[in-house]
């Protein structure tokens, strides 16, 4: 089983995707985008670690719980441990949103070298990607911070091979 490096857990959210969901903060993001709300997220070193296992077992003692979000830090810099996780959320008919300061592309990019990425998409219900950019902040935009940032139907991406937008 793999391990996760979390800087943080949030246990009820409705603030981070639709219904009420389970929140996975990832320890480590190399976007350092200015302004960012989660700053502390940023070291690779730091946080603590944690397995898949002990994440669905937390989540699995609230009923009311819809989904699974993996925010940051950068989750796609854990793809591997990510996926595991979100492999067995989905087993469990949980929802999965993924936040990344990458684009949709640059993943894509990005699993040629390291196919854990790809399979961690192929997890993914809904990708809101992008960096955090000032000039576009909004308090306007549901679940995202910047303008900039895409709300992806991954699955329809991936089949039709562009990018698919969802409204949320």
């Amino acid at each position: 089983m793999s391990t996760l490096k979390l800087a943080g857990l949030i246990r009820e959210s409705i603030v981070d995707g639709p219904n009420l969901r389970f929140v996975v903060f990832a320890q480590g993001c190399p976007h350092h985008c200015p302004d960012c709300h989660n700053p502390q997220t940023w070291p690779f070193t730091g946080g603590f670690e944690t397995t898949p296992a002990q994440i669905i077992a937390e989540m699995v003692k609230n009923p009311l719980l819809r989904g699974l979000t993996l925010s940051g830090g950068e989750p796609f810099c854990q793809s591997f441990a990510m996926t595991n996780l979100a492999e067995i959320a989905h087993s469990k008919s949980y929802d999965i949103i993924a936040y990344t300061g990458f684009t949709f592309e640059e993943l894509l990019q990005k699993s040629h070298a390291e196919f854990s990425i790809l399979t961690l998409l192929q997890q993914i219900d809904i990708l809101i990607d992008g960096p955090f950019l000032k000039k576009h902040k909004s308090y306007e935009l549901s679940f995202r911070g910047s303008s900039n940032q895409r709300i992806i139907d991954v699955r329809a991406s991936l089949i039709k091979g562009t990018v698919v937008l969802k409204q949320l």
